[in-house]
Order: C-alpha cells, then sequence, then structure tokens
C-alpha cells in the first residue's frame, strides 16, 4: 500500500487498466481502486444504450462510437482531480490520447493475453453484453502501449491478487514520480 511519501501519494494518480475483452480490467480496477483508495470509475457503464445493443449483436462499435465514450471518459477523469482508476479498453494509441486529454500523468496498465486465452474467457461469461465474435477484432485493433510513456504490461494469466501487487510496486517506483517531486 502506498504511504505518504510514496509517488502515488505524493501526486493525484488517474490509472487506466486497459486491454482487450476477457483480460480482466474490471476484477483488476476494482481491486486496485480499493488498495489505492480511489474512485473506480467502469467504463463499461458509460457506453450508450446504442452501443450496447450494438456490441450484443456483434457489431464493432464505429470510431465515431468510440470517440464520444472516450471523451466522455476523460471528462470523468478531469471530474475527479484527485484521481481515479479507470477501466477501459483503449486498444488504439488514439484512444489512449484522447483518455489523456483528461488526466495530467495518465498512467496505463496494459492487462496481455493470448487470442485463445481472451476467447476462452469471454465465452465462459454470462453475464456480459460483449460477445465471442468480437474478441479477434480486438486483437485487430490493438496497438501495442509499451513503449508509451506511463505504461505497464501485466500478465492478465496470473492471479489477481499478484496482479495488483505487481502494479502497486510499478506505481511506487521512483521511476515513476512527477519531475519536481
Amino acid at each position: 500500500m502506498p504511504d505518504a511519501s510514496s509517488p502515488v501519494a505524493a501526486s493525484p494518480l488517474h490509472l487506466v487498466v486497459m486491454g482487450v475483452a476477457g483480460c480482466g480490467k474490471s476484477v483488476v480496477a476494482q481491486q486496485l481502486s480499493e488498495r489505492l483508495a480511489l474512485p473506480l470509475v467502469e467504463g463499461d457503464d458509460f457506453h450508450p444504450a446504442s452501443d450496447i445493443d450494438k456490441m450484443r449483436a456483434g457489431e464493432r462499435l464505429t470510431a465515431e462510437d468510440r470517440a464520444a465514450w472516450l471523451r466522455q471518459l476523460a471528462q470523468e477523469l478531469q471530474a475527479r482531480p484527485r484521481g481515479a482508476v479507470l477501466s477501459c479498453s483503449a486498444l488504439r494509441r488514439g484512444d489512449r490520447e484522447l483518455l489523456r486529454a483528461g488526466a495530467r500523468r495518465l498512467h496505463f496498465l496494459q492487462l496481455a493475453l493470448t487470442p485463445h486465452q481472451a476467447l476462452e474467457r469471454v465465452s465462459a461469461r454470462t453475464d456480459h453484453f460483449y460477445p465471442p465474435s468480437l474478441v479477434a477484432g480486438d486483437f485487430e485493433a490493438l496497438e501495442d502501449p509499451a513503449r508509451e510513456p506511463l505504461v505497464h504490461v501485466a500478465d492478465a494469466t496470473l492471479h489477481v491478487d499478484r496482479i495488483v501487487e505487481a502494479a502497486l510496486r510499478w506505481l511506487e517506483s521512483p521511476a515513476l514520480a512527477p519531475s519536481g517531486a
């Protein structure tokens, strides 16, 4: 847990837990929000009904659909100046840039897994609007964020506790301290 002298505690933290469908964004984001004592912004909760209907029908969202949703999520980050944890696919670099407009020094935790693993996980879900038929498109859309600033990639097949602990260690790293801190 970050203490008062850690970089996480020294400045507001905005973190996006990102990745393809089935990677565990919601579960990891929930646990990180609890451990960091930050509000959780569940990206799926901000999709308009028309987007959910499209996805439920196996139709991919258009760039315009995603842009409107991402702008709203950036506004949600901006509305939380003391920090927040957001779960959001953020697959494309342009998606991440739209989100970065909402929070200075936005951090990204990418949960990575293979197409086969993602398909297995999404196929096993019974309570979600995103169908297995759209999983391959997530991998086609994914633009690797690993070389972008403030990005950490985690193996999504690890137990959630291990992912959360590794993310907390990353966030506490002196290398992530804001300039002038």
